[in-house]
């Protein structure tokens, strides 16, 4: 096995927090994403700031029965390295976390089937070398009281925390890894709903919740373990669902960032940031949202590239050979419509609509589909065959124009793609270099 849960994990980390409360404010990108694009974009976004990468997989893309991308943990292990390779970046600056490891995916089995499910589920993410795990049990399962409670929720999180430091303790990582908490967690992929109003994080609704955490760990005797829990996930009022974007204020989180001010070893995670701009992104890190988690946007933005891409092969390629993506993606989606159904509301209009642009980005579940994958790299070989005049290319790409111009990006379609995704990450590189007032003096 290869051991990514090395010291030089926790020490990352662990300085962020300790920056986060002294004053020397800074954030991490989480990428969670499992499309190569998208990984490369991140890694060479990582290569470009001289920084590490933040990795991590969801558990329903990922999990030890393959989850709907078809890897266990070892395999995006494998494949997040090779790739880091292949980019230039040393395997000692990546980072690997696993996202929502909990009863998620087993949500219509009883608690005890879940929670069997769940326990393996962290032993296979920490076997595989991932040294950043969030324990979410914040899912009812069949016949569970709804909601739960922060005790409920609290004592299964303890369950998987005693698997996870066993497990660690067995490949001969003890005290490396770092835990991320929180009974308050936004739907895994944006809302399934159109969204109203958002309230953040009641302030004492976040410290009964480590109380509570901290009371379940005491009881399986695991409170030495509290000091390795990074982060706690809270609301702090932002969310995208189809059409829309609620954006950060400041102004309202102003009670709930106090409660970090008696936990030294520990900041907030921002879930759902996607969309937000890089205005409120900074914002968020220097209210101490220092982990910033980003997923949809970008296979959202490299959809809007390949899409890009496509009405440029319709005015270079005769019909007859155009790959036609945005049409085969359009009939693979109606085809198992399982992955959107129940995000997307409206008539049939709408819904069309939706499946090609909404910031849901539901489409990013078909990508791996045989059928999506052959066209794009149809696509791909189609551009490759041909020189794309620079002012076509400027008409759909005119970001990635302008580098091409000045020489710094080729004209290569992948690469365009790949510095589309790039683009987004570029203004989360920049939020994560704000500098604010330390927790301390929050008070």
């Amino acid at each position: 096995m290869i051991d990514t849960t090395s010291p030089t994990t926790a020490a990352v980390l662990d300085d962020l927090v300790r920056a986060q409360h002294g004053g020397d404010v800074r954030g991490i990108t989480s990428v969670c994403s499992s499309h190569p694009w998208v990984l490369e974009a991140a890694l060479r976004q990582a290569v470009e700031d001289d920084t590490v990468v933040l990795v991590e997989a969801t558990s329903n893309q990922v999990d030890q029965h393959g989850g709907y991308t078809g890897m266990r943990p070892a395999d995006f292990r494998d494949a997040v390295l090779g790739l880091a390779d292949t980019c230039g970046l040393p395997r000692d600056r990546v980072l690997l976390g696993g996202d929502h490891l909990g009863t998620n995916r087993w949500r219509s089995s009883s608690p005890a089937d879940a929670m069997s499910q769940a326990c393996d589920l962290v032993s296979a993410y920490v076997r595989a070398g991932f040294s950043k795990i969030h324990l979410d049990c914040s899912y009812p399962c069949a016949g569970d009281p709804s909601p739960l409670t922060d005790e409920l929720v609290s004592q299964r999180a303890a369950d998987l925390l005693a698997v996870a430091e066993a497990t660690a303790a067995e490949v001969g990582a003890a005290g490396a890894l770092r835990y991320v908490v929180g009974t308050e967690v936004p739907v895994p992929g944006g809302a399934d709903h159109e969204l109203h109003d958002l309230r953040p994080t009641d302030a004492d609704a976040a410290r009964a919740t480590l109380a509570a955490h901290r009371a379940a760990f005491a009881a399986r005797g695991l409170d030495h373990v509290w000091p390795q829990v990074m982060a706690l996930v809270v609301q702090p009022g932002v969310e995208f669902d189809a059409l829309q974007v609620v954006d950060y204020r400041s102004d309202r989180t102003a009670a709930l960032r106090e409660v970090l001010a008696d936990e030294p070893a520990m900041v907030f995670e921002a879930h759902s940031t996607d969309y937000q701009t890089v205005e409120a992104l900074s914002s968020l890190v220097a209210d101490h949202w220092a982990v910033l988690k980003v997923g949809p946007w970008l296979t959202f933005a490299m959809r809007e590239a390949l899409f890009a891409l496509s009405e440029v092969e319709r005015e270079l390629v005769p019909e007859a050979e155009q790959a036609r993506l945005p049409e085969v993606l359009e009939q693979v989606m109606l085809d198992a419509p399982h992955h959107w159904r129940g995000y997307y509301e409206g008539d049939e209009a709408a819904q069309h609509l939706a499946r090609r642009y909404s910031y849901s980005d539901r489409a990013r579940y078909y990508w791996p589909d045989p059928r999506v994958e052959a066209a794009t790299e149809q696509l791909m070989a189609n551009l490759r065959r041909r020189t794309v005049p620079l002012p076509l290319l400027s008409a759909h790409l005119p970001v990635q124009h302008a580098r091409v111009r000045a020489g710094r990006l080729p004209a290569d379609p992948a690469a365009l793609v790949v510095d589309a995704v790039q683009d987004v990450l570029r203004g989360y590189a920049t939020a994560c270099r704000t500098r604010a007032t330390p927790i301390e003096e929050t008070r």
